[in-house]
């Protein structure tokens, strides 16, 4: 089972980790299987460790509708994309660059193939990972107009977080004994 791999892999310093990979996504109630297992990959992906991303792809393949599984990955892959463009278009200190069309293709966002919810879920968390407080905005809204409830949407970013952690010390620890 990748799960446990990734947690034996998972130094004795950085416990709190492990325990909390556990409880993210070991002892889940708030999110359905599809949600989890979407946010986890989607998140993976983001994180942007090899490692990580080849502990968990396994289980989140196997929990993940073929559908769902293509969806996850589009979702990180079109918030790489947006969650610079618009990080940098917040930052500048030049507001006209927000009265500028984007001039991007994002058709994923309109038609991902899973619930728009999932989708939006899932792009929330990859925003969370790449830091993007416009992008975590505009897809909290979305989220929260739809009913979805703030515990769903933290749990989202409480994955977002653990493994963004986890492949910051995995591979800190990997440059580290490859010296």
């Amino acid at each position: 089972m990748a799960l446990a791999e990734l947690k034996a892999a998972i130094p004795d310093f950085a416990k709190d980790l492990k325990l909390n990979l556990g409880s993210v996504v070991g002892n889940q109630d708030t999110l359905t299987q599809q949600q989890l297992w979407g946010t986890v990959l989607s998140c993976a992906i983001a994180a942007r460790s090899p490692k990580v991303l080849r502990e968990l792809e396994p289980e989140a393949k196997a929990n993940l509708s073929p559908e769902a599984y293509t969806a996850a990955k589009s979702a990180a892959a079109i918030m790489a994309m947006n969650n610079v463009f618009y990080r940098t278009r917040h930052l500048l200190s030049d507001p006209e660059y927000g009265t500028l069309r984007a001039g991007l293709r994002m058709n994923v966002i309109g038609n991902p193939g899973v619930e728009k919810l999932d989708f939006e879920l899932w792009s929330l968390a990859v925003s969370a990972v790449n830091g993007c407080g416009q992008c975590l905005d505009s897809h909290e809204q979305v989220l929260r107009k739809a009913g979805v409830g703030r515990e769903t949407v933290q749990e989202a970013f409480k994955i977002a977080s653990v493994i963004q952690a986890i492949a910051v010390t995995l591979d800190a620890e990997a440059a580290l004994t490859a010296e």
